[in-house]
């Protein structure tokens, strides 16, 4: 279908027709998939029967309505593009969208450029809607508050008056009681309008004309960065130092062949309005700079406060983009004082919740918003102790908040074809200096043109200056004073019609004298700007210092620290959390699955009380920041993190509060320890196998699937492994042993495992223990049977009573 070309066209890529695949150099913003697929729609759109001969049948001469389907594609089309070329993506050319450019040019025709008088931003708004754009007063004024908002342009283009707005997402006041005006860095948007720089077009009812672009003096794409969704296309350009800009920029006029690296070199990565700390390595900033998309990955930046007696605190200052107080201290609130999940008596913590909110209250005492005017941005951390280790803390805050986020690259833009490719930045930054070549050129040929009409006027001036009387006399006396003018004094059309409407005290001698200096002076400037068009290399090196100068009246130092360091993962935070109340405790499971916890080790066992008909299962000395492992009857493992496990003297807390055992689930047995602590697990099926405790951990309540049991079979209590050239003995219920070496039993970390004794018809595994000198052995069981009992993994064993 021949509509799908124009959105092809739009994106810089080949039509698939033509190709059979996309062809740009860069990533397609739009899938070809996707156009085609509308194409299909149509083509696959059955045509209608032809109407029975007879009355009422249509004329065939005449053109019939296209089906729905074929219908629907053109004006889907039709609205994707209008989208994309007027109002998502910004164009390259001056970086501005259509409504941000349409703002501007109206606060310029009220002459804001020029006086420092605010006005009310609903008579800009006004001016807006009324001669340019079309549409809603809301979008207008969202637009122009936005252009004012310095947390959200580097270099802001308008100046507000007033409640515009705030860094925590406050919205601006009503368009009513804010005033705005033009701020002096618009000068390199707006300077060059009138001097034929730029083409205009029809405004959207025909009586006035707007720019098309820009007379930009600067790549304020780049500058200020960009972000829009259109339709099957997005962009999203980061903002970027002026001063590294026109470097690079003034560098690419003088030498259009210079090398993307050495363009990269010039520009280390984007400036933001709010500072922060771009930690992404030169790499990968430079491969996303290339490829036209990409992430990078900033932090935000703070220091350490030290106080009396040895106190310190944290002190926020800067934040990544688009990341404010507001959202940070949500975000903490939320980690330390999580909302519980479930519904009913089941409504409780997660273990993953429990966690973290230990986590953040055994170390953080209080954090508060100190911003205001002294500054912008201050979010104050006071610790939980003054002997914690401050960079352990913000890592655990980075890992957790909005404090270290990643910011996207998508360098899709309108290029100077009209196209919206998503293009490197040395292509950017190639075609803006290619526009502004051209500015310049338009610039300079209007002045040219400007200067030989002023020459010429003077010249017939002069001409008329030695001889007012005659002139006076010929159009006194002269039906046709212009006509007889030009016979009389040889003057063309436009000198003669000079001559009739300049006053007579302008030819008065001493006019004379100045005549003859404008004259001198305009033939001096026709002349340079004549030899300037004629040299290319003279008319780049303009550019270049007029680039250099707006640079240096205009620019600014670098916000945003370039300092590459490692991202922050889930390792990180356990690292982190590992050290965090990390002490002896003693774990607590009874036979009922009530679970505690008390202080220290070396705890007597037979001092502790039960729930009557309840006795103990097993205690566990480890410390506060291991895990305690569940295995039910079908060997579904569940995890509890140990620092969750209330301590006191009480009965404790059931299990069922913490985990969700499948239907008919039953306790079997326990472990507890740390992560990377090796267990032997087995069945009464005579299969096992070795694993870390950590391989038994999950995050969901409901637990996961571990060992593998078939339906009559249950699991044997956990076994403890510290010394791997210990052996383990099988005893099964038919009263055979088995001593093997645990070297033979493999690490795995879930399954059934491998076979550790034969078992005979109708016998089970009855128990399994680790062997040593000083291990006690099951009732009836001596240790020179249990020697005898020696052999080979997975054997049958020989009989110990």
């Amino acid at each position: 279908m021949d509509n799908t070309r124009d959105l092809f066209d739009l994106i810089g890529n080949a039509h698939p027709s033509e190709t059979g695949a996309v062809t740009d150099d860069t990533p397609a913003p739009v899938s070809a998939e996707a156009v085609q697929g509308l194409a299909a729609l149509s083509a696959a759109s059955p045509a209608p029967p032809p109407p029975p001969p007879g009355e009422g049948a249509p004329d065939p001469s005449e053109p019939g309505e296209p089906p729905l389907a074929e219908y629907a594609a053109r004006a889907y089309l039709a609205y994707a593009m209008s989208v994309v070329t007027g109002r998502a993506i910004p164009a390259l050319a001056d970086g501005q969208k259509p409504v941000q450019r349409r703002i501007l040019y109206a606060m310029r025709d009220m002459g804001l450029q020029r006086s420092p008088q605010h006005v009310k931003s609903a008579r800009v708004v006004g001016e807006v809607i009324g001669k340019w754009h079309p549409h809603g007063d809301t979008s207008v004024y969202d637009a122009m508050v936005r252009m004012a908002q310095h947390f959200t342009l580097r270099y802001p283009v308008v100046d507000g008056q007033g409640n515009f707005g705030s860094l925590d997402g406050d919205s601006a006041a009503a368009m009513r009681y804010t005033e705005a005006n033009l701020t002096p860095i618009s000068e390199l948007l707006l300077a060059e309008m009138d001097e034929g720089t730029v083409d205009f077009r029809s405004n959207y009812d025909g009586t006035l004309e707007e720019p098309v672009t820009l007379p930009a003096r600067l790549p304020f794409l780049l500058m200020n960065g960009a972000s829009g969704i259109a339709v099957g296309m997005a962009t999203e350009i980061p903002p970027h130092n002026l001063r590294e800009l026109a470097q690079v920029c003034a560098e690419l006029v003088l030498r259009p062949d210079m090398a993307d690296d050495e363009i990269l070199q010039s520009i280390p990565g984007p400036d933001f309005p709010g500072g922060g700390q771009i930690i992404s390595t030169p790499g990968q900033i430079r491969e996303a700079y290339l490829s036209g998309r990409g992430s990078i990955r900033v932090r935000a930046r703070w220091e350490v406060e030290k106080l009396a007696r040895g106190e310190w605190r944290i002190a926020v200052q800067q934040l990544p983009p688009g990341v404010s107080t507001a959202q940070i201290l949500s975000e903490i609130e939320t980690l330390s004082n999580p909302q519980a999940k479930g519904e009913g008596k089941k409504k409780a913590l997660t273990p993953e919740q429990q966690t973290t909110k230990n986590a953040m209250l055994s170390q953080m005492d209080t954090v508060r918003d100190e911003s205001g005017k002294a500054h912008a941005v201050r979010i104050v951390i006071e610790p939980r102790s003054r002997n914690q280790d401050p960079q352990s803390l913000m890592t655990y805050l980075l890992a957790r908040t909005s404090l270290e986020t990643n910011q996207s690259v998508n360098l899709t833009v309108l290029d100077l074809d009209g196209k919206a490719p998503c293009m490197p930045l040395p292509r950017i930054l190639r075609q803006w200096v290619r526009y502004r070549v051209t500015t310049v050129r338009r610039r300079s040929q209007f002045r040219l043109d400007k200067a030989l009409t002023r020459i010429h006027i003077l010249e017939g001036r002069l001409r008329v200056l030695l001889d007012i009387d005659a002139v006076i006399r010929v159009i006194r006396e002269s039906d046709d004073p212009k006509a007889d003018l030009m016979a009389h004094f040889d003057l063309s059309e436009i000198q003669a019609e000079d001559i009739l409407e300049i006053r007579l005290r302008q030819l008065a001698r001493l006019a004379g004298i100045e005549l003859e200096k404008e004259l001198a002076d305009k033939r001096e400037t026709a002349a340079y700007l004549s030899a300037l068009l004629q040299d290319e290399s003279r008319l780049r090196a303009l550019i270049a210092a007029e680039i250099q100068a707006d640079a240096q009246k205009f620019g600014d130092d670098r916000r945003t620290l370039l300092e590459a360091d490692t991202a922050i993962t889930n390792k990180s935070i356990q690292t982190i959390a590992a050290a965090i109340a990390d002490e002896p405790v003693t774990v607590i499971v009874s036979q009922k699955g009530w679970l505690r916890t008390r202080s220290g080790h070396g705890l007597d066992t037979a001092t502790l009380g039960f729930k009557e008909g309840d006795a103990l299962l097993q205690a566990f000395e480890v410390r506060s920041v291991d895990t305690l492992v569940l295995l039910d009857h079908s060997g579904r493992a569940y995890s509890i993190a140990v620092a969750q496990i209330p301590g006191g003297r009480g009965d404790g807390i059931p299990v069922s509060s913490q985990v969700d055992f499948q239907p008919g689930g039953v306790l079997a047995c326990v472990a507890c320890g740390a992560g990377d602590s090796l267990w032997l697990v087995a069945g009464t099926g005579g299969y096992g196998f070795l694993t870390t405790l950590e391989n038994m951990t999950g995050r969901n309540r409901a637990g996961k699937a571990f060992l593998t049991l078939d339906a009559k079979e249950r699991p044997l209590p956990l076994i403890r492994v510290t010394d791997l050239q210990a052996e383990a003995f099988c005893l099964s219920s038919d009263g055979r042993g088995l001593l093997f070496p645990l070297t033979e039993v493999k690490n795995l970390p879930k399954g059934k495992g491998v076979k550790l004794i034969a078992l005979g018809t109708s016998a089970t595994l009855q128990s399994l223990l680790v062997y040593l000198d000083d291990q006690p052995l099951p009732r009836g069981v001596r240790k020179n049977r249990v020697e005898a009992c020696r052999g080979r993994r997975g054997g049958r064993g020989r009989p110990v009573r």
